[in-house]
């Protein structure tokens, strides 16, 4: 049985640069790769972002440098251009990573963790998806990606209603108990109604991603069943 892989730990300013880098490379192509300049401006617009930052280019650029030397972004020399540009390299470091998968974890990487709603309409400018059902797809495929978990998800619970999904390329959400990640849903009577149904659905989903999480932290623990 092979070991499990897992991809590389960024820092949260890391997590943001990258973000950034994926999110203007596809809503503006024309101005990608970024100069150092437009990229603090990226990295600190108050619309998009959870957490705003206030960074500045010397702080960036020890980020970015750190980022070239582990493979994660490039410096890129553009002809006719009289400054450096950068580029990310996500597909180097995640080959198997579609565009619906980028989209979505592009979207947590910069607003952290999300519900499925709130991740369906803040892709739109990235990626369009028909249905939550296929939000939720993709959502799984990146919780049992190949070579190594990117997202988790938060099962409601004590001040959180309902199921948020967060990134992990920054490492488990900061501020949870790490059970919280494989905490199921209190169990429910039999649905009748078609919406009723619906719920039903989604719940059977969150439930084999929670085992699937389970079984990764009790391999991690070393724990036997």
């Amino acid at each position: 049985m092979e070991a499990e892989v897992t991809p590389p730990t960024l820092s949260a300013i890391e997590a943001r640069i990258l973000g950034c880098l994926i999110e203007k490379e596809i809503t503006l192509p024309d101005y990608y790769p970024l100069t150092l300049n437009a990229l603090v401006t990226a990295c600190n617009q108050s619309t998009n972002r959870d957490p705003v930052m206030s960074l500045d280019e010397g702080t960036v650029q020890r980020a970015l440098e750190n980022m070239k030397t582990r493979g994660w972004v490039f410096q890129v020399t553009v002809v006719g251009a009289r400054v450096q540009k950068f580029r990310h390299n996500l597909k180097g470091k995640l080959p198997r990573l579609e565009k619906p998968g980028i989209a979505l974890l592009t979207v947590m990487l910069l607003r952290g963790p999300q519900t499925v709603g709130e991740l369906r309409q803040r892709t739109e400018r990235l990626q369009t998806f028909p249905d939550l059902e296929s939000v939720e797809a993709e959502l799984n495929q990146l919780i049992s990606f190949p070579e190594g978990p990117i997202a988790a998800c938060l099962p409601a619970g004590p001040g959180r209603r309902v199921a948020l999904y967060a990134q992990l390329l920054t490492g488990e959400p900061t501020g949870l108990a790490p059970q919280e990640l494989i905490i199921p849903p209190t169990p429910v009577a039999a649905p009748v109604s078609a919406e009723d149904q619906a719920w039903k659905e989604r719940i059977e989903i969150e439930l084999g991603l929670l085992k699937s999480q389970l079984a990764r932290l009790k391999a991690q623990l070393g724990v036997e069943d």
